[in-house]
C-alpha cells in the first residue's frame, strides 16, 4: 500500500513536479487511471443496490422498536426472564404432542414475540402429521397471551428492511438476493479503498472546502469528500462485515458442507467451535414427575446477575434424560463478546455443563460476535444506534453525489451526444430510484398501522403490494419527468408530508400519541414516532436551503 500511494503522490493531476524520472511519472500517472476508473466504474455498478442497502439497513437499527411500534408491544427490559414457559409449553402441548421433541425458545429480538422451533419427536411410534416446508415445526408465541403466529401471519415492518437490506425478497432463484448484496459488498469494499487511494493527496485539505455559491459539480464534490471522510470507518467496517456475513452465511448452506465437511452439520459445528457440548440420548423411558422449567429459569437468572438471557431449549422433553439448556450473554456494559450456558439434567437438576459468560473465549468465537456488534450497533443503546443510523444515512448521500459527480464531469461537447443522453438516463434512473425510497418508506408505515391487523396471513403480501407498486409508480413519474432537480424536491416534499402523519396514524390507532408514550414509559414506540417526526423536520429544512441556495445567481467556480 505504501508503494502505490508513493507512485499516487507524484499523479496527475496533483503535482507533476514531484515526479523523478519519466518512467515514474508514467507509472504514476498508470496507477492514478487504474484506481480512478476502478472507483468510479465499481461505485457505478454498485450505486443504486448500495444506497437500497444503506438505507433500508439504517431503518433496520430500529428493528424491534418499529415491531413494538406497529403491534403496539412495548415491553420490558430483561423480557426473557420473566416468561411463564411452563404455561407456553401446557398451551402447545393442547394441539402438539411434546414427548420427545427438542423444543427451542429464542429471544433474538428485543420483542413480545418469542421464536419457538420444534424437532420430531424421537419416540418413533407415534403417529405425526407430516410437516409442510422447512417452517413446518416454526412460529411465533405471544409470551403474554400465548397466541401462536406463522412466518406469513407474523410479518413486521421491521422483518421486511431487516430483510431487504441484504435483498432476501428477491430469493426467487435460490439464493440469488444473498449472492447480489455480497457481491454489492465486495465492490463497496472496492470503491472505499480506491476512493481513498484516489483523494488521498487532498484528503484532508479538501475535508475543509465547502463552496455553497460554487456550480453544483463543486458542491457535490465537495460534499463527497467531506461526507465521505466522515463516514470512511463506518463504510470500511461495513463493507467488511457485511462481505464476511454474506460469505459466512453461504459456507453454511449445504452444498459447502457436503464438499467441505462431508455434509455433517455437527463437524462443521466443531470445527467453527460452536459449541463442544455433549450429546444427549433419548431413553425411551416416559418421566414420571413433573418438571417446571421455570425453576430453571429463574435459577440460572439468580447465578447470572448481569447476563442476558436470550434462549431456551429442552432437549428430550419428558423423557428420563430431559435436560434444559438456558444460553445467554452478558450485559454490553459489562463484556462486549462472549456467551454463556448452563444446562441441567431436569430429573435431579444436576449442572452438566456450564460455560461462564464472562469466561474467556476462541479466537473464532470472539471473531465472529465481533464482526457481528460492529455489523448490528446493538452493543450501545440508543446512542449507539442513533450514531449508526446518522452514519447509514450520511453514506446514502455519498453514494447519491458520487453519481451526480460522474454525470457532470461526463456532460460535456468532448463526450459524443448519445453517450452525454445514455449518461443523463442513466442518473436520471438512479436518482428515481434512490430518492423515492424515502416517501416510500413512510406510506408503508402508515398502510401497515392502518390495515395490516386486516389481512392476518396476508400481511406480508399486502405490504410488498403498497411498497413494491408504490415504489415502481414514482420511479415512472420521476423518470417521464426527467429532472433531477424535480426528483429531489419532490421526494423530500412528499417524505416529510407523508412522513409527518406516522405518529399521527400511530395516535388515531392506539391512542398512544408522542407524549402519551413517553409519560407511560413505551420509550420503543415514542422512539420511532420521534423518528419521523424529525426526519419530516430535517427534510423541511433542507428543502428551505435548496429554495435559498436556487434563488442566488449562478456564480463560476474557482476550483
Amino acid at each position: 500500500m505504501g508503494y502505490l500511494l508513493g507512485h499516487i503522490r507524484r499523479a496527475r493531476p496533483y503535482s507533476f513536479h514531484q515526479s523523478n524520472t519519466t518512467s515514474d511519472l508514467i507509472m504514476a500517472n498508470r496507477l492514478y487511471n487504474v484506481f480512478f476508473h476502478t472507483h468510479t466504474i465499481s461505485g457505478i455498478i454498485i450505486s443504486a443496490a448500495l444506497y437500497v442497502i444503506f438505507f433500508t439497513g439504517s431503518i433496520s437499527f430500529l428493528r424491534d422498536e418499529i415491531n413494538a411500534w406497529e403491534r403496539n408491544q412495548p415491553i420490558e427490559t430483561d423480557y426473557f426472564k420473566t416468561i411463564d414457559f411452563d404455561k407456553a409449553l401446557s398451551e402447545i402441548g393442547k394441539e402438539k404432542e411434546l414427548y420427545g421433541r427438542d423444543i427451542n425458545f429464542s429471544h433474538r429480538y428485543f420483542e413480545r414475540r418469542v421464536g419457538v422451533s420444534m424437532g420430531r419427536s424421537k419416540d418413533t411410534t407415534l403417529q405425526e402429521p407430516k410437516q409442510r416446508g422447512r417452517r413446518g415445526n416454526f412460529f411465533y408465541m405471544d409470551m403474554e397471551n400465548f397466541d401462536q403466529k406463522d412466518y406469513n401471519s407474523n410479518y413486521s415492518l421491521g422483518e421486511f428492511f431487516y430483510r431487504l437490506h441484504f435483498f432476501a425478497q428477491l430469493n426467487f432463484f435460490g439464493r440469488s438476493g444473498y449472492f447480489l448484496s455480497g457481491f454489492v459488498a465486495f465492490f463497496f469494499l472496492f470503491a472505499v479503498i480506491t476512493g481513498v487511494i484516489v483523494h488521498w493527496k487532498k484528503i484532508i485539505s479538501s475535508f475543509y472546502v465547502f463552496r455553497p455559491k460554487a456550480k453544483w459539480k463543486a458542491i457535490w464534490t465537495d460534499a463527497h469528500v467531506a461526507l465521505g471522510m466522515i463516514g470512511l470507518p463506518y463504510q470500511f467496517m461495513f463493507a467488511v462485515t457485511g462481505a464476511f456475513l454474506i460469505i459466512g452465511y453461504m459456507v453454511m448452506l449445504p452444498p459447502v458442507q457436503s464438499v467441505i465437511f462431508d455434509d455433517d452439520a455437527q463437524k462443521m459445528e466443531k470445527a467453527m467451535a460452536y459449541d463442544s457440548e455433549q450429546e444427549y440420548e433419548f431413553s425411551w423411558n416416559k418421566m414420571d414427575q413433573q418438571i417446571s422449567i421455570n425453576d430453571f429459569v429463574e435459577e440460572t437468572a439468580k447465578d447470572w446477575t448481569d447476563v442476558q438471557i436470550t434462549n431456551l431449549q429442552v432437549i428430550n422433553y419428558g423423557d428420563e434424560n430431559m435436560h434444559i439448556k438456558i444460553s445467554g450473554s452478558p450485559y454490553y456494559s459489562e463484556k462486549l463478546l462472549g456467551t454463556g450456558q448452563k444446562t441441567y439434567r431436569a430429573r435431579d437438576g444436576f449442572v452438566t455443563y456450564d460455560k461462564d459468560p464472562f469466561s474467556k473465549i476462541s479466537y473464532a468465537e470472539g471473531a465472529l460476535d465481533t464482526l457481528r456488534r460492529l455489523h448490528y450497533g446493538d452493543f450501545g443503546g440508543y446512542g449507539m444506534k442513533l450514531i449508526y443510523l446518522v452514519l447509514g444515512l450520511i453514506t446514502c448521500f455519498v453514494i447519491l453525489s458520487g453519481v451526480l459527480i460522474w454525470q457532470v464531469a461526463r456532460d460535456r461537447k468532448a463526450v459524443s451526444l448519445a453517450k452525454r443522453r445514455f449518461n443523463a438516463w442513466l442518473v436520471h434512473l438512479y436518482v428515481a430510484v434512490c430518492l423515492s425510497l424515502y416517501q416510500v418508506t413512510a406510506l408503508a408505515f402508515i398502510a401497515m398501522k392502518l390495515f395490516a391487523d386486516d389481512y392476518g396471513d396476508m400481511r406480508r403480501t399486502f405490504l410488498y403490494q403498497v411498497f413494491f407498486y408504490s415504489w415502481l409508480l414514482l420511479i415512472v413519474v420521476f423518470l417521464i419527468k426527467r429532472n433531477n432537480a424535480f426528483t429531489n424536491k419532490a421526494s423530500l416534499w412528499l417524505g416529510a408530508v407523508i412522513g409527518l402523519f406516522v405518529p399521527v396514524a400511530n395516535g388515531y390507532v392506539t391512542n398512544n400519541w408522542l407524549w402519551t408514550s413517553w409519560n407511560n414509559g413505551y420509550y420503543q414506540i415514542f422512539v420511532v414516532d420521534l423518528f419521523w417526526l424529525l426526519m419530516s423536520l430535517t427534510a423541511f429544512a433542507v428543502l428551505y436551503r435548496i429554495n435559498a441556495i436556487t434563488k442566488q445567481p449562478d456564480k463560476v467556480s474557482t476550483a
